[in-house]
C-alpha cells in the first residue's frame, strides 16, 4: 500500500523562522581549560546515567560563560547555609571574600566550587569549614544528596544599570553612559547628566 501525502501539507517555515527550532543554549564550554573539560565529561556520564536534575544543572553551568557564573561571597553563603549544618553548599562559580562579615564561626561549612579567591579559601578553612572541587563531590554525592544548589546575581554587574530606557526618556532611572571618570574629571566634561537638574537635565 503507497502512503498518499496531501499536497497542502508541508514544513511550515514561519515556525523555523522565529527560531522556535534552534538551540538556545551552549552543548559544550568554549572554555580551553582542561580542568573545565575533564568535569563536563565526568558530569555528562553522571547526568546520563543517573535520574538525577543536580548533574544535569551542573552540566549545564559548567558550560555557561563568565558573565552568566556569577561570583558568590562567603557572606551570601552563609546566609543560605544557616540551619542546614551537614549539607554542602555547591557553586558552579568563584567564591569571594567579604571583609563585612566579621564572625568566623558562620564560616563552617562545606563548600564545592570551581575556584575559591584565596582569602576566602583561607577564612573557610581557618573556620573550621572545608572546600572541595567537584570531582570530589561526585564522590561524595554523584546524585547531589544533601547538597545546596547556589548561585551569585547575575544582575549585580555595574553594565545592568545602564539597561532598560534611555537616560533622558521620561521614567527612566538608567544610569547615563557619561566620559568622564575619575580619572578625567574636569569643568567641561558632563558629569551625572539627567541625574541632576544642574548637570543638564534631571529625569
Amino acid at each position: 500500500r503507497k502512503l498518499v501525502v496531501s499536497p497542502i501539507m508541508g514544513f511550515d517555515k514561519g515556525i523555523q523562522s522565529v527560531g522556535k527550532t534552534k538551540t538556545r543554549f551552549r552543548k559544550a564550554p568554549k572554555t580551553e581549560n582542561v580542568y573545565v573539560k575533564l568535569l563536563v565529561k565526568l558530569y555528562r556520564f553522571l547526568a546520563r546515567r543517573t535520574d538525577a536534575k543536580f548533574n544535569a544543572v551542573v552540566l549545564k553551568r559548567l558550560f555557561m560563560s563568565r558573565t552568566n557564573r556569577p561570583p558568590m561571597s562567603i557572606s551570601k553563603i552563609a546566609k543560605e547555609m544557616k540551619g542546614k549544618e551537614g549539607k554542602i553548599a555547591v557553586v558552579v562559580g568563584t567564591v569571594t571574600n567579604d571583609v563585612r562579615i566579621l564572625d568566623d564561626g558562620m564560616l563552617k561549612f562545606t563548600v564545592c566550587c570551581l575556584r575559591a579567591t584565596d582569602n576566602a579559601r583561607a577564612r573557610i578553612t581557618a573556620a573550621g569549614g572545608e572546600l572541595i572541587t567537584f570531582d570530589q563531590l561526585a564522590l561524595r554525592a554523584p546524585t547531589g544528596s544533601n547538597c545546596v544548589l547556589l548561585r551569585g546575581p547575575l544582575k549585580a554587574r555595574e553594565v545592568y544599570k545602564h539597561f532598560g530606557k534611555a537616560p533622558g526618556t521620561p521614567g527612566s532611572r538608567q544610569k547615563p553612559y557619561v566620559r568622564v571618570n575619575n580619572k578625567h574629571k574636569g569643568r567641561k566634561f558632563e558629569q551625572a547628566r539627567g541625574k541632576r537638574k544642574s548637570r543638564g537635565f534631571r529625569v
